[in-house]
């Protein structure tokens, strides 16, 4: 990976929840550690309710970090006081919602969110020519006739059509990051794969970067280029995609490659790794969170969380048991050398 564009460091979130009488702490996010280069798409997959979007609406500062920093080109948004500085990394890094639909205005046609876009994040382009500049944005993310579909409203477009809209408006702010958060789960299986290529071809030759939020795992091996597997608000893998999905360390990144449906391949999820309660994540103790579901858990693992290390060059793993099977692997090279 280049220099980070867009880093997290020790990124924590909680949200106090219950009653008067019974209050507990969400730990929707704790301790996440990651970094996205310029010109790279990185997938963060997971079960619904891990955090994945948690995280993505910290980034887009929707919600402020309970914990942690976020670093955009080196600089803190903490430090991000002015609103001309605020306008600006939210250009620098859109994002485009689940939902194609509701994050379009439908009184409005689709020229109504690119120009307002443009008048707000674009000061150097001159108010005669944001027309061309929404044309421009239109036809780059596959959508012709573009000077058409500029007036046409919401419920005039298929839902890739109103999703390739969400990307155009993104688009326009010549954003560096795009934050994607399940851009393709309401789609038919049918067109997804359009609006994949989409995304590739933002990376390839326009240079964004983008985080792209699924819990489809095909898809992210489609498109990414890097994995970051989230489980119960902490990252427990990451790494090139290749090595992440071909040769996963941590149990619960075998339990999501094993799930997915492969015709020619034997039922391979088997039993003891699908049984157990979901992971506690109000006011959760010390440990790993995975552990009531894990086949390999140890003691060590319902009493010391596993930190995010490095097993092999570019793959991050938390848990203790690849830990220590990665310790053995290097003690048997070095007595065979």
């Amino acid at each position: 990976m280049t220099a980070p564009l867009l880093e997290a460091r020790n990124l924590s979130r909680t949200f106090r929840v219950g009653g008067l009488r019974s209050r507990g702490t969400l730990h929707a996010v704790d301790d996440a550690d990651f970094a996205i280069g310029a010109g790279e798409i990185v997938a963060l997959v997971g079960e619904s309710g891990s955090g994945k979007s948690t995280i993505a609406r910290l980034l887009a500062q929707v919600y402020r970090p309970t914990g942690g920093e976020i670093r955009f080109e080196g600089t803190s948004l903490a430090d991000l006081r002015s609103r001309r500085d605020v306008l600006r990394y939210r250009a620098a890094v859109p994002m485009v919602f689940q939902d194609p639909f509701s994050s379009l205005n439908p009184a409005y046609p689709v020229s109504h969110g690119i120009l307002r876009g443009l008048k707000l994040h674009r000061p150097d382009i001159a108010p005669g020519d944001r027309r061309a500049e929404a044309i421009r944005v239109l036809t780059a993310v596959g959508l012709a006739p573009a000077d058409q579909v500029l007036h046409r409203y919401p419920y005039e477009l298929s839902g890739g059509q109103r999703q390739r809209v969400g990307f155009a408006q993104a688009l326009a702010y010549r954003p560096k990051v795009i934050l994607a958060d399940e851009p393709v789960s309401m789609l038919d299986i049918s067109i997804r794969i359009g609006l994949l290529n989409v995304m590739t071809s933002l990376r390839d030759e326009r240079g964004v970067s983008l985080l792209y939020i699924t819990h489809d795992i095909a898809s992210a091996r489609y498109v990414a280029d890097r994995m970051m597997v989230m489980y119960a608000g902490r990252i427990v893998e990451a790494g090139p995609v290749d090595q992440v999905l071909g040769d996963p360390l941590h149990p619960y990144t075998q339990l999501l490659v094993a799930a997915v449906p492969d015709p020619r391949a034997e039922l391979a999820v088997t039993a003891e790794m699908t049984k157990g309660e979901p992971p506690k994540v109000i006011d959760p103790g010390p440990g790993c969170r995975f552990a009531d579901r894990c086949p390999l858990v140890r003691d060590v693992c319902r009493t010391t969380t596993p930190p995010l290390l490095e097993l092999r060059p570019g793959v991050e793993v938390a848990c203790h048991v690849a830990a220590d099977n990665a310790g053995r692997a290097e003690d048997s090279i070095a007595a065979a050398g």
